[in-house]
């Protein structure tokens, strides 16, 4: 079957800018659709996507993520509306040796792909919000044999024959500053998924354009840090050019499970602020996670440079994803 809204596929792959299909499952759930969701589960030599990579796709042909470097979303996309219609989960081979002769890898490998639609759409997205909410890791548990899915809150490993696919929190950037780089940076941030957090003691009434209200906190820096439960996938980027305030930070950030941190500032500071830190009581495991100045060295001078620096190197520190795979 070639629906006629897949007819012509999309000119250029929007779909693969996605990478959390939480929002798109969100609303498809809002508009009563019925959806299907598509799953990289097995890997044989090179694919341009991890294990566990995801696309869905909607009844109305609407589609979001991405399983393969652009070679089969089409394909997928198309097999994932007669699993629709037909109610039947399946297994889509493509690659080396597949028998989809038709549709070859550039990259030369072979993938095993599983499609099934999400039963019970509503309570899905209610289960992962639920998580994704409280910053928890969820694992969504799928059944090949018959489609079935389940939300485990939390890091677990299935039986033989099922295959998990964990879901770790958003990765977060908390910002204090005011300074043109701490506005770069809350502009440029959540274009790289980044939940983007802008601390500005005493500043405007208003966050800058494009940053959510719910995310900026002009309260003292005291109160603000205090409130923040810093987590394993949170960085913390301290932009204020206060030497009182970045020790502030720093300390607080460095005392917390962030996965990284960094003072804005000049290489001849790096000395008196690394004492004083040691002062204060922190060891040098944690030490390690500080970054003085912030940003990789890729000879940044404007405050968009300078943020780009300083997300490539959350990019580059930030945790490994969790495996997926079968019991």
């Amino acid at each position: 079957m070639t629906p006629s809204h897949l007819a012509q596929w999309p000119s250029w792959p929007e779909y693969g800018l996605v990478d959390d299909l939480l929002p798109f499952l969100s609303r498809w759930a809002a508009e009563g659709q019925r959806v299907a969701l598509a799953t990289l589960m097995e890997i044989t030599g090179s694919s341009p996507r991890p294990l566990g990579s995801e696309m869905a796709i909607a009844a109305d042909g609407s589609v979001a993520g991405y399983v393969s470097g652009g070679c089969v979303e089409a394909e997928v996309a198309r097999e994932a509306l007669d699993v629709l219609a037909n109610g039947k989960p399946l297994w889509l081979d493509y690659g080396e040796g597949s028998p989809n002769f038709d549709i070859q890898l550039t990259c030369g490998g072979r993938i095993g792909i599983f499609v099934r639609e999400i039963r019970d759409l509503a309570s899905y997205v209610a289960q992962r919000k639920a998580a994704f909410d409280a910053r928890r890791v969820s694992t969504v548990v799928t059944d090949v044999r018959d489609g079935s899915m389940n939300v485990i809150q939390g890091e677990t490993w299935p039986e033989t024959g099922m295959f998990a696919r964990p879901h770790v929190p958003q990765t977060r950037l908390v910002i204090v500053g005011g300074d043109p780089v701490a506005l770069a940076l809350s502009r440029l941030a959540p274009q790289f998924g980044l939940a983007t957090m802008l601390l500005r003691p005493m500043g405007p009434e208003r966050p800058p354009l494009e940053l959510d209200v719910s995310r900026y906190d002009r309260r003292r820096l005291e109160t603000a840090l205090g409130d923040l439960v810093l987590d394993g996938w949170t960085a913390v980027y301290s932009l204020t050019h206060d030497s009182h305030d970045d020790l502030l930070v720093a300390r607080r950030a460095l005392d917390s499970a962030a996965f990284c941190v960094g003072v804005l500032g000049s290489r001849r500071k790096i000395a008196a602020r690394m004492r004083a830190l040691q002062r204060e009581g922190i060891g040098s495991e944690s030490l390690r996670r500080l970054h003085l100045p912030a940003g990789l060295a890729i000879g940044a001078r404007t405050p968009n440079e300078i943020a780009l620096s300083i997300l490539a190197q959350v990019v580059s520190m930030r945790p490994p994803p969790l495996t997926a795979g079968f019991g």
